[in-house]
């Protein structure tokens, strides 16, 4: 009964990711611009949603990575190439995605390519390959966890599909274990918990993780992908029914980066 309940909360979850996943594409994040001028960062291209990776254990009775200290990698600048991936190009791929120097706009539109193009298995193999090799870098246990969850979304089993996804999730865990101001693991993270069903009750813990963001992020330089985190936590205190507090987010960001364009649609939509 237990195995019949877990199996039923996994493709529950699944079923938000295939919608998820298959919705139409929005234009990808633009370039970071100076201070409060940030352009909006649709869902596709801020990260995806991964379901909790406690089910996943339970199911296989498989360990959770233990936890390693970051190791940062050198930023690589190579495009790769709109058809397959050539060999060549794969390892300055794999250095343009673990770099932390690299911007995350330009890291989603490396991901929506290599996925458009059929290009994630190599890049999974190479990353795979160097998380065994050096399983201290949390920029790279990010960015296989980012692999394995656009992998997610080519895959029509939903069964298959819940595999990657949980996966991800724990590759996520184990980045934010490594260095707990990754934000890239984390926001994709919290972005996940949006997705469980109502009946889990993961609201509470998603708002918790977007304040935790929202506290990093103030102490830094503002980045265009910043701006999603308060569209995102107004979304959930609004779901929970609590419009004041939505409002209040969605006002902080909107001071923060008023030329965000989802930003300003919530406040229209909240008077």
């Amino acid at each position: 009964m237990k195995k019949l309940l877990l199996t039923l909360m996994v493709l529950s979850t699944v079923a938000g990711l295939a919608y998820h996943f298959n919705r139409p594409k929005a234009p990808p994040v633009p370039a970071a611009e100076p201070a409060v001028e940030a352009a909006p960062a649709p869902p596709e291209e801020v990260g995806s949603e991964p379901p909790p990776v406690h089910v996943r254990q339970e199911l296989s009775g498989q360990p959770s990575t233990p936890p390693v200290a970051p190791v940062r990698d050198k930023e690589a600048t190579t495009p790769i190439p709109g058809a397959k991936l050539e060999q060549a190009m794969l390892n300055p791929t794999i250095d343009l995605l673990v770099s932390s120097q690299t911007g995350y706009g330009q890291k989603q539109a490396t991901w929506r390519q290599l996925r458009e193009s059929g290009n994630l298995d190599p890049v999974i193999g190479e990353l795979e390959r160097k998380m065994t090799s050096d399983p201290s870098n949390a920029d790279c246990a990010a960015a296989l966890g980012q692999a394995y969850w656009q992998k997610a979304g080519t895959i029509k089993d939903v069964r298959e599909q819940a595999i990657f996804a949980m996966q991800a999730d724990r590759l996520f865990d184990t980045a934010l274990s490594l260095d707990s101001a990754n934000w890239e693991a984390r926001f994709t993270k919290a972005v996940g918990l949006t997705y469980w069903p109502p009946t889990l009750n993961k609201g509470d813990e998603a708002i918790q993780q977007f304040l935790a963001l929202i506290q990093q992020q103030e102490n830094q330089s503002p980045q265009p992908e910043f701006a999603e985190t308060y569209v995102r936590l107004g979304d959930q205190y609004q779901k929970g029914g609590h419009g004041d507090d939505a409002r209040a987010v969605w006002e902080r960001g909107a001071t923060l980066f008023p030329s965000h364009e989802g930003l300003k649609t919530k406040l229209a939509s909240a008077r």
